[in-house]
């Protein structure tokens, strides 16, 4: 689809680059995200037990916005040199268990073969696939991804990591088995603390809320392309954006605006709101609010296994 057509959404499909103003948002982003780390961090250490929950969950909020933070690097949109990209977008993604070159590698991939038997999305849920409760709550709850790639650490470190979905450049395959060394790097410092009578440290600040952060992040990742046209390949059929409010724009980091960053995948995220009236206008899938988005989805498991 392209924005040429007269009375088309021109701005919607308009590429620009990253400027000075782009890059400081981000970084206060970045740095919203460390003081939100912080004080999670600060609650999850404390003896109470409801201010250890409260840190516990406040930290899976946190691991959950950073991998929305590390989707935008994968993009190159947040920074306007190359090389920062890969240098935030790798530490962004450790707390979730997300390499960011394995992952940047997938997802552009995804976008250029959206619609069509070769999307190759990067976390586990397909959209593809019959919609069913057992198959989202299998979503929800996707911890086995976590062994996977843990699995992939391990032939990274003894040399034998290979890309299942197609040729890989010689550049590209390094950089992924340096990315998922670093991953294993993080996840030997935690044992050593664990084994040395510190357990309670990684328990409290990595793996409680990582339990909890792996349905925070389906939960945000479900409405891009779900009930959507998936075999077509126009963005404006195959993709779903949410108004949302302020608070979940930035929670998200404007994976809510997803016909917006598909449309045009390298614009600055804090741009993508100026786009949104083009595609309530033109978009086939435009939800107000989330609840909206889950009350629809709701519908449809109903009426589905009404079928069968």
């Amino acid at each position: 689809m392209t924005a040429t057509t007269e009375g088309g959404p021109a701005l919607l499909f308009a590429r620009t680059k990253v400027n000075r103003n782009d890059q400081r948002i981000f970084v206060a982003k970045l740095v919203a995200l460390a003081m939100l780390t912080s004080a999670g961090a600060v609650l999850a250490l404390r003896p109470e037990p409801p201010l250890i929950v409260l840190g516990v969950v406040i930290l899976a909020a946190a691991y959950t916005h950073a991998v929305e933070l590390q989707h935008q690097c994968l993009h190159h949109s947040a920074f306007r040199g190359s090389w920062p990209h890969r240098l935030t977008g790798v530490p962004l993604g450790i707390p979730l268990f997300v390499v960011y070159s394995h992952y940047r590698l997938r997802h552009l991939q995804h976008h250029r073969h959206l619609g069509t038997p070769q999307d190759t999305e990067f976390f586990g849920f397909d959209t593809r696939t019959p919609l069913t409760v057992s198959h989202l709550v299998r979503g929800l709850f996707d911890y086995r991804r976590l062994g996977t790639v843990l699995w992939e650490v391990a032939l990274a470190a003894t040399g034998r990591w290979t890309y299942g979905f197609g040729p890989v450049s010689p550049t590209m395959r390094r950089r992924i088995v340096v990315d998922h060394l670093v991953m294993g790097g993080a996840v030997l410092v935690a044992l050593c603390v664990t084994v040395a009578g510190y357990g309670e440290y990684p328990l409290r600040l990595w793996v409680l809320p990582l339990l909890l952060a792996v349905p925070m992040h389906f939960l945000v990742e479900l409405p891009e392309h779900i009930l959507c046209d998936t075999e077509s390949t126009d963005v404006l059929r195959n993709t779903r954006s949410i108004r949302g409010s302020r608070l979940s724009t930035w929670f998200t980091n404007g994976n809510n605006l997803h016909i917006e960053h598909h449309a045009a995948m390298s614009v600055p995220i804090n741009r993508l709101p100026l786009r949104h009236e083009e595609t309530r206008l033109h978009a086939v899938h435009v939800e107000r609010t989330y609840l909206d988005f889950y009350r629809t989805l709701w519908a449809a498991l109903r009426r589905r296994e009404g079928k069968a």
